[in-house]
């Protein structure tokens, strides 16, 4: 049973990944013309570029890296004791409010939503489905639901944030 489990997860991985690159592959021939054209070189933080910003888009920004710093932390701590839960309900609140902080941001596509808003819908719905995993003791839905928002909202998401012409390109590059 355990083996078959395994599998299904290692086959769900592949499947994964394999969408994530057929997703990103035609984002692959601009950037990389983007970064042979042009010189980039890292750089202290624009913050003269982060203060002219609006207000949702710095909390946002402010959010997402709380969350992602403390995601890490989570992640390297035991599970289940007192600093876990205690870190896990801060990265809840992170999250929501990154989430919910995106809802209010709109420049990607004029003054409509693009498909990246998928992913706040998709973090407003899984953090309660983690919340109620863990109150009702099932440890490995718990562990499925934040690892797929720490791994796709944060880590998946925020990698997006840094392509050319994004804010977090300009604010670092």
């Amino acid at each position: 049973m355990a083996d078959a489990q395994t599998n299904r997860r290692r086959i769900s991985g592949i499947i994964i990944l394999g969408i994530l690159a057929a997703a990103l592959a035609p984002l692959a021939g601009p950037v990389w013309r983007y970064v042979q054209t042009n010189e980039i070189r890292p750089h202290a933080p624009d913050w003269v570029a982060f203060a002219a910003l609006p207000a949702q888009v710095k909390v946002h920004i402010a959010a997402a890296l709380a969350a992602l710093v403390i995601g890490f932390i989570i992640l390297a701590l035991p599970k289940g004791r007192g600093p876990h839960k205690a870190l896990g309900w801060t990265w809840v609140v992170a999250m929501s409010i990154t989430a919910v902080s995106s809802l209010f941001m709109t420049g990607l596509n004029g003054d409509i939503y693009s498909l990246i808003h998928l992913i706040s819908g998709w973090a407003i719905i899984v953090l309660p489905m983690g919340i109620y995993a863990i109150r009702n003791r099932k440890v490995d839905a718990h562990r499925r639901h934040m690892m797929s928002l720490f791994l796709g909202a944060l880590l998946i998401a925020g990698t997006f944030s840094f392509l050319p012409g994004r804010f977090m390109f300009e604010f670092f590059f």
